[in-house]
C-alpha cells in the first residue's frame, strides 16, 4: 500500500478512561533530569523575543487594528461575521495601514498561525499572546514557534505538487533542519538534498515501497532527485518567510530563532519541578507549573500545601483564573487541584460551567463531586464538549509532552475512525486546532494518516472544506 492509497485509518476501540484524568497523563514522565543548556552563542530569551517580535511586527500590527477596529473579543464578532477578512474588511485594513490587500491577507494568516488572533468558528477573537504581546516574552516565543510549526502551511505548495511527495518532504525536513543545527553554519543546498532523499527513501521502505522483479542499474544522474530538488526548495523558503532560516547562493543557515526553536524540539525541554516551598510560595499559575512534572499523588500533596497556606476563597479564585489561561496544561492541573479543594470550591465550579473553555472540566468536577463514578463521569459530556476537551488536552500534550504521547491520545478519541475524529474536530471551532492538527501530523509515523491530519489542519487554516 503506498500514500496514494486512501486509507479509513481506525482507532483502537478501546474503554473510554475518565476525560478528567486526561490531563494526567502528561504528567507521567520520565525521571527528571537537569535542564539542558542550549548550544553556546544562543542569545538570551529576551534577545530571542525580541528577534520573534521583530519578525512577528506586521502581524501583530493587524492584529492589534481588527482588535481596535473591529471590537475583536468584545460583541462576539468582527464586521464581516467571519472568522477571515472579507474583501472589504482587508481593503479597509489596506487603507488604514497603508499596506496592500495582499500583505493584509499575508498578516493577518501570519497572526493567526502565531496565536495573536483565535478564531471560533466564524468569529475572530483576539490571542491572549496579543494581549500578552508586549509584557511577555515567553508568550512571544511560544507564538513564534507555533508559526513555525506551521511553515508548510505559512507558505503552501503550490497544487500542481503530488500531494504524496509533498508529504513526504514535510515528514522529512525534521532531520534536515537537525542536520542545520548540528552544522551551526552554511550547509549547501546540494548536501541537504542528498540528505532528504535518503530521508525520503527512509520513509518509503518503512511503507515497504520497495519494488519487485529485476531494476535497471542506477544512472549517474539519479531521476529521484528531481522532483525533490523543487519541493527542498519551497521547504527552504517557506522556512526563510517564517525567519527560521536563510536561503540563497546555494546553502541555508538557522537563524538565531530557528537554531533555538530545532534544539528545544531535539531537547523537549520541560520545566524542572520546584521544590515544595518553592511552589508554596508561588501564585497558582506558577504552582501549577511547578507541579507539572510531579506524579499525581506527589502533585496533590503539593496542592494540599499550597492550599493550606492561603485562604480556600481566594485560593479557589486564583485557580479559576489559571485555568482561563491560554495554556491547556494548567487548565487540567488547576481542576486537579480543585479536587483536592473538594465542596467548598463547588459554587465557584459551577459558575464557570457556561463559559466555553471551561465547561467541559467544570462538568466533569460537579459529576464526580455529585459521587459519579470517575470512570462514567465522561457521560455527563455531549460529543462536541468531548472532541473539545480531546483537542484541549491534545494542546497540552503537544506544548508539554513528547511526540509519541501525543500518538498515543488519539486512542482516547470517542471517534471510531481518523476522518470523523478530523470532521468533527474542525467542526469544534477549538482555537488550537490548527496548532494541534499541526503537531500530530508532524509526530505520527504512518505517513497516510499524517498526511490526512496535515490536510485537516490545511483546511481549518484556509476556512475550506
Amino acid at each position: 500500500m503506498t500514500s496514494r492509497i486512501p486509507r479509513d485509518s481506525r482507532l483502537r476501540l478501546v474503554r473510554p478512561r475518565p476525560l478528567a484524568a486526561a490531563p494526567r497523563a502528561v504528567n507521567q514522565r520520565r525521571p527528571r533530569r537537569p535542564a539542558p543548556r542550549p548550544p553556546e552563542g544562543t542569545p538570551a530569551p529576551a534577545e530571542l523575543a525580541r528577534m520573534a517580535r521583530s519578525g512577528l511586527a506586521a502581524a501583530a500590527r493587524v492584529a492589534h487594528w481588527a482588535d481596535a477596529a473591529l471590537r475583536l473579543g468584545r460583541d462576539g464578532s468582527n464586521s464581516d461575521g467571519k472568522g477571515t477578512l472579507s474583501d472589504e474588511t482587508a481593503q479597509r485594513a489596506a487603507g488604514d495601514l497603508g499596506l496592500t490587500v495582499a500583505q493584509v491577507r499575508a498578516d493577518w494568516d501570519t497572526a493567526r498561525l502565531a496565536g495573536l488572533v483565535e478564531v471560533h468558528g466564524d468569529t475572530a477573537r483576539p490571542g491572549w499572546r496579543l494581549r500578552a504581546w508586549d509584557r511577555d516574552d515567553s508568550a512571544v516565543l511560544r507564538g513564534w514557534v507555533a508559526l513555525f510549526d506551521a511553515w508548510s502551511l505559512a507558505h503552501p505548495e503550490s497544487a500542481d505538487r503530488e500531494p504524496g511527495a509533498v508529504a513526504e518532504v514535510v515528514s522529512a525536513m525534521p532531520q534536515v533542519l537537525s542536520f542545520l543545527q548540528l552544522s551551526a553554519g552554511p550547509v549547501p543546498v546540494e548536501q541537504l538534498l542528498d540528505l532528504l532523499e535518503q530521508r525520503v527513501t527512509e520513509l518509503r521502505t518503512e511503507r515497504c515501497e520497495i519494488p519487485y522483479g529485476p531494476q535497471p542499474e542506477p544512472s549517474t544522474e539519479d531521476i529521484s532527485l528531481a522532483p525533490l530538488a523543487p519541493l527542498l526548495e519551497w521547504a527552504l523558503q517557506a522556512l526563510a518567510s517564517v525567519g527560521a532560516l536563510t536561503y540563497g547562493d546555494a546553502q541555508a543557515t538557522l537563524t538565531p530563532l530557528g537554531s533555538w526553536a530545532v534544539w528545544v524540539k531535539l531537547e523537549q525541554i520541560c520545566v524542572a519541578a520546584q521544590s515544595p516551598a518553592g511552589n508554596i510560595e508561588q501564585a497558582a499559575e506558577g504552582m501549577l507549573r511547578g507541579c507539572a512534572q510531579l506524579r499525581p499523588n506527589a502533585a496533590r500533596a503539593e496542592y494540599r500545601a499550597w492550599l493550606a497556606a492561603r485562604p480556600v476563597g481566594s485560593a479557589v479564585t486564583e485557580l479559576i483564573g489559571a485555568a482561563r489561561g491560554d495554556d491547556a496544561l494548567l487548565r487540567g492541573l488547576a481542576f486537579e487541584a480543585l479536587r483536592v479543594v473538594g465542596a467548598p470550591a463547588e459554587p465557584d465550579v459551577r459558575s464557570v460551567a457556561d463559559e466555553p473553555t471551561l465547561r467541559p472540566y467544570a462538568l466533569l468536577w460537579l459529576a464526580e463531586h455529585d459521587g459519579i463514578d470517575p470512570e462514567d463521569a465522561h457521560e455527563v459530556l455531549t460529543r462536541e464538549e468531548m472532541t473539545w476537551l480531546w483537542v484541549d488536552t491534545a494542546a497540552a500534550v503537544a506544548d508539554h509532552g513528547e511526540a509519541p504521547m501525543l500518538v498515543r491520545h488519539l486512542e482516547s478519541a470517542v471517534q471510531p475512525t481518523v476522518p470523523m475524529l478530523l470532521d468533527e474536530v474542525r467542526a469544534v471551532g477549538h482555537p488550537r486546532t490548527v496548532q494541534v492538527l499541526v503537531a500530530l501530523a508532524a509526530a505520527h509515523p504512518d505517513p497516510a494518516l499524517a498526511k490526512a491530519v496535515r490536510r485537516a489542519a490545511f483546511q481549518v487554516h484556509t476556512g475550506g472544506s
